[in-house]
């Protein structure tokens, strides 16, 4: 069968049903052309590639975001929201379910630790990244997980020379005047024909930003005294340092070895995922301070093994360790005598080890077969250790190890129509205080895609998910302080889709574009951490039902699109828990509006950036682990510009200046913390976790 085209390429990576259909090709040939087309002009632009299966951008769409924080790369993608504005707290979330229901890799590294309840479970930085591919859902056996998978690359050398060049940097200088400074400095090359580098060094200097409308607000509104609009507990600075070499035997075989050292360091508020109200509410009841020196560290060794055992078949092999700790000066607690047991230093750490191994054959017959088969396995490991000043150390340790094997063959019954197949088995086994216990699963996934002409193509799709108890997260005591529930039981269910994907020319000259995805994910016994106290237990079944949808259209240097998006979920809780009944997932959001729209001036190299987000409010309602006074949720839309200037004959330059936030909207994600909890002693603790204000922001940088 001949390869598909340019277009339903495009088209069918808009529903494609695995992310391996993004990052590996079957044809090792067509690899080979691609690599030789590249050499004219591998990298205009220092940008990020996403990939993602509810509609799709090119890179220079993304190159204009100036992106400070993941949130700024990927909150405009439907179905996708980055909760939280502190650099500790990158929360991703895809339909409501959070980062501990996805799976996230950075270079092949698993990057699933559960920290600290008030953090997110990611943290990088954008300037780095080559890629990102997202999976919208889990919508084949390859990923597993409930809710889908974000597989992160990092650039390498060989895609940013140039043809004939040897070596090679970039100097890059960006300021905000309500965010901070960064400078990056890259260096890459070929110390042999056959062997590349890459050194990559990024320093944040970050600061205290001001909310839109420069006033820190209760839950009434009213402006909180002592407050000048600015939320304190975000300045700090982050390093992150990459070296990366390559090796390619011969022709068909590539080794990659990296490693990555990234620190964040400050002294930071207590809970980084609350607001400043909910901060100054607990520092002065308890007479505490209100900053605590932190430190959070991530080390990951990453092998990397690629290879083309014939035109048809390719293999992608990593093995990885990655470690990550937080570190907090805890003796604050002494400053108030009733407290001063608890001051001590206080550290987590957890490690992820492993192996992953994709690997994809071509099978050409009368009946063509595109097979993906893999091993993935990942050892985690957490540890706690307490040293207070008064009392004995306290100690935990925790660890779980997951194997899976799984295939899927993609069966081209024809041109136009194929069935995917697939089967994934998983082996867990879990040494907690929640459960000691090994348990087992074989999933199955089927799809059909029909593709009627080149511009079109229909997807329908439903995949067994399953997700095994997990170890405790580790900042709290990595299982010390939890209740041990051996009757826990693993959480399984189906992820259903239908979608569609249309791209064609209007009138020659342009392009038209649009799809869309409707979902129902079904996740029976699910598990909630606070289901009684301190007790994780299955509380009931949860649904979780929407879709996603885009528009896109291009002319000449217009280029715009339109996203939307909506999901909501509901629990119908078992009769112990009919209290939740009907609860939704808390980081549910609103229905979602974004606009983006892009004009390129060719005339003097600039291109102008418009982009729009428009959430609508979410009704107050059961939920878990939401405010417990109010938990509404209020709408917001937000505006951010830029001009990106890059002159063809210099194209080395590239300079971006842009505002983000242009009309100062005093708002929060609705995957952050919101709403209104009460506590007994604390009273009313107004959680919203402010997103900054206005942003001017300016970036610079030089690629030689």
């Amino acid at each position: 069968m001949a390869p598909f085209s340019f277009s339903k390429r495009i088209i069918s990576g808009a529903v494609a049903s695995a992310l391996s259909a993004t990052v590996i090709s079957a044809n090792a040939n067509e690899a080979q052309n691609n690599t030789a087309d590249n050499e004219i002009e591998r990298v205009s632009v220092w940008s990020t590639a996403v990939n993602t299966s509810s509609l799709y951008l090119n890179e220079g769409d993304i190159g204009n975001k100036q992106a400070d924080h993941i949130s700024d790369l990927l909150r405009t993608i439907p179905g996708v929201d980055v909760g939280g504005a502190h650099s500790l707290n990158q929360r991703i979330t895809i339909r409501s379910m959070d980062d501990k229901d996805l799976k996230i890799s950075i270079d092949g590294a698993a990057q699933n630790t559960y920290m600290y309840h008030h953090m997110g479970n990611l943290q990088i930085h954008a300037d780095i990244l080559k890629s990102v591919d997202i999976e919208i859902g889990t919508n084949s056996v390859v990923n597993g997980g409930l809710g889908g998978a974000v597989k992160f690359e990092t650039k390498q050398a060989q895609e940013l020379l140039n043809a004939n060049e040897k070596v090679g940097g970039r100097v890059h200088v960006s300021a905000g005047d309500n965010s901070g400074t960064n400078y990056s400095l890259t260096g890459y090359g070929l110390l042999a024909d056959n062997v590349d580098f890459l050194a990559y060094y990024n320093y944040v200097d970050r600061k205290n930003y001001d909310v839109g409308g420069n006033q820190i607000k209760d839950a009434s509104g009213i402006e909180i005294d002592g407050t000048d609009g600015e939320v304190k507990g975000l300045e700090g600075t982050t390093t992150d340092a990459l070296i990366k070499l390559g090796w390619d035997i011969n022709n068909n075989q590539r080794l990659a070895f990296s490693y990555e050292s990234y620190k964040d360091e400050g002294d930071y508020s207590y809970r980084p995922d609350m607001g400043l109200a909910t901060d100054l509410a607990i520092t002065n009841s308890l007479a505490i301070p209100l900053l605590w020196p932190t430190e959070f560290t991530r080390d990951t060794l990453t092998l990397n093994y690629t290879l083309h055992w014939s035109d048809y078949s390719m293999l992608k092999a990593s093995v990885f360790s990655n470690t990550s700790e937080l570190w907090r000066d805890e003796l604050g607690w002494a400053e108030n005598e009733s407290f001063a047991s608890s001051a001590g230093i206080i550290t987590g750490e957890a490690k992820n080890t492993g192996v992953n191994i994709l690997a994809n054959t071509l099978i050409s017959n009368s009946i063509e077969h595109d097979i993906t088969y893999g091993l993935d396995i990942v050892k985690h490991e957490t540890h706690y250790h307490a040293d207070y000043t008064t009392l004995d150390d306290a100690v935990s340790a925790e660890e779980a190890t997951t194997t899976a094997l799984f295939i899927q063959d993609k069966i081209a019954i024809s041109p136009s129509f194929a069935i995917i197949p697939g089967a994934r088995y998983e082996h867990y086994d879990i040494d907690s205080t929640l459960v000691d216990n090994t348990f087992n699963e074989t999933s199955f996934a089927l799809a059909a895609e029909y593709s009627p002409t080149e511009q079109l193509i229909f997807k329908l799709s439903s995949t067994q998910i399953f997700k095994a108890p997990e170890i405790a997260e580790v900042f709290i005591g990595a299982g010390l302080y939890d209740e041990a529930n051996p009757d826990i039981k693993a959480e399984t269910g189906t992820n259903t889709e239908f979608s569609f994907a249309y791209q064609t020319p209007i009138k020659g000259d342009d392009q038209l574009s649009l799809g869309a995805t409707l979902f129902k994910t079904s996740i029976n016994d699910y598990i909630y951490d606070y289901a009684s106290g301190s007790l994780k237990d299955n509380i009931g079944n949860m649904e979780i039902d929407g879709f996603e949808a885009y528009l896109g259209y291009k002319l000449n240097g217009f280029n715009s699109q339109i996203t939307y998006s909506s999901a909501e979920s509901e629990l119908d809780a078992f009769d112990q828990y009919d209290a939740l009944n009907g609860a939704r997932l808390d980081r549910q959001q609103g229905d979602t509006l974004t606009v983006s729209a892009d004009y390129v001036f060719s005339a003097v190299d600039l291109t102008l950036h418009w982009e729009l987000m428009n959430v609508d409010d979410v009704d107050a309602g059961v939920d878990l682990d939401g405010a417990t006074l109010n938990n509404e949720k209020d709408g917001f839309t937000v505006h951010n510009i830029s001009l990106n200037w890059q002159p063809q004959s210099q194209p080395q330059i590239n300079i971006v200046f842009g505002v983000d936030n242009l009309f100062d909207e005093y708002y929060a994600s609705q995957s952050s913390r919101t709403g209104t909890s009460f506590h007994p002693r604390f009273g009313e603790l107004y959680l919203l976790d402010y997103e900054p204000g206005r942003n001017i922001k300016a970036t610079f940088a030089y690629q030689f």
